[in-house]
């Protein structure tokens, strides 16, 4: 199967000490070999960020 499942975490609210956001997506591993990075709602911060790829 080319697509897999990963989860996502916000950046910026690690950076502030506040509990971030996850949510999971899917990608094409193979068309897509570099971490992803979504803008997405943090609930915490209570505006959107930036959301990468986590393991």
């Amino acid at each position: 199967m080319p697509r897999e499942i990963i989860t996502i975490e916000c950046q910026e609210a690690r950076k502030e000490g506040k509990p971030p956001s996850r949510y999971t997506t899917t990608r094409n591993k193979n068309l897509k070999t570099e971490k992803l990075e979504i803008k997405k709602y943090n609930p915490f911060l209570r505006r959107h960020t930036v959301h990468r790829e986590v393991k």
